[in-house]
């Protein structure tokens, strides 16, 4: 009971310090701490046009046909041709104004340190941010050689970064349009019993025939979170993902019985022929969701 009261009374006692410390502070509420220089720098990593924010560092072409081989071809290519639905890396020069235009980085994009940023923060797919800043340089020149845009002994740093020009650069404009601040209404303001609905537009009730329909073919539970994450993986096979569909690898997987699959979806697993990330590497999923979407790749196969 004596240390209880001594954890409550110096618990009392850092409240009402923080409050005095608080007092004078316009905006300040006794929470929180000024962010470190460390701290700042794990968020400040974006790369700028010309170059602002780049790590030192360096990358061969010839490094980044090694890595890319190994970290990036299974969704993008050896070519950068783009497998299923993984975006296209090389070519499409002069298709813009095609009725489908093929948008690539050396057809579209405006700057190199896109390419750069997006590297470093969302790839390899399944292990974003495990990138060196030497690999990042090296990739970004590899993918600069898969457009023709340098050759092949060519070698990027932190110098000669900014001499890379893309072609699609000059038909990026900046937006015109004026910034439009609002000032917020704090005293005097329109009473909020003063305002009225006028008019409602409602949509029409369906016949109930529509209705029996929508009823017969709605979608599965688990389908919407498929067609929006799984589907990267799992309708290409990569990194080894069953595809949908396939009776004979989900066969395989469900001997384990039903609850070991989930348990590998929820929780990550690796096994001999595929590596199964927690959640897909998509923590803000819920866990019924996994199940859901789970379900839906397997009730075919049972």
């Amino acid at each position: 009971m004596c240390n209880f009261r001594n954890l409550f009374a110096g618990l009392v006692l850092t409240f009402i310090s923080s409050s005095i410390l608080a007092e004078g502070r316009a905006g300040y509420y006794g929470y929180g701490k000024p962010a470190t220089p460390t701290e700042i720098a794990g968020w400040d990593i974006d790369i700028r046009a010309d170059g602002q924010g780049l790590p030192p560092g360096s990358g061969s072409v010839e490094d980044g046909e090694v890595i890319y081989e190994a970290k990036c071809a299974e969704c993008h290519g050896s070519f950068g041709e783009g497998v299923g639905q993984f975006p296209v890396l090389a070519g499409g020069t002069g298709t813009l104004n095609a009725q489908r235009p093929l948008k690539t980085v050396g057809s579209y994009w405006a700057h190199t340190s896109t390419l750069w940023d997006y590297i470093r923060r969302a790839m390899p797919f399944m292990q974003p941010e495990s990138l060196e800043s030497d690999e990042v340089y090296a990739l970004v020149a590899y993918v600069l050689y898969l457009n023709d845009l340098v050759d092949y002994d060519y070698v990027m740093t932190q110098d000669n970064f900014t001499d890379i020009q893309l072609a699609n650069r000059e038909h990026f404009v900046p937006d015109p349009r004026p910034d439009v601040h609002n000032t917020r209404c704090m005293e005097n303001c329109k009473n909020a019993e003063d305002i009225k609905i006028v008019s409602i537009v409602r949509r029409p009730e369906p016949a109930p025939a529509e209705i029996a329909v929508a009823a017969e073919s709605k979608p599965h539970a688990g389908e919407k979170i498929y067609n929006q994450y799984c589907v990267i993986c799992h309708k290409a096979g990569v990194a080894g993902a069953p595809k949908k569909g396939d009776a004979k690898e989900w066969n395989t997987r469900l001997e384990a019985g039903m609850a070991v699959v989930t348990e590998h979806a929820l929780k990550g697993y690796t096994g001999k022929s595929g590596v199964m990330p927690a959640k897909g590497g998509f923590m803000q999923l819920t866990d019924e969701e996994v199940r859901q979407a789970v379900q839906y790749l397997v009730e075919p196969n049972k």
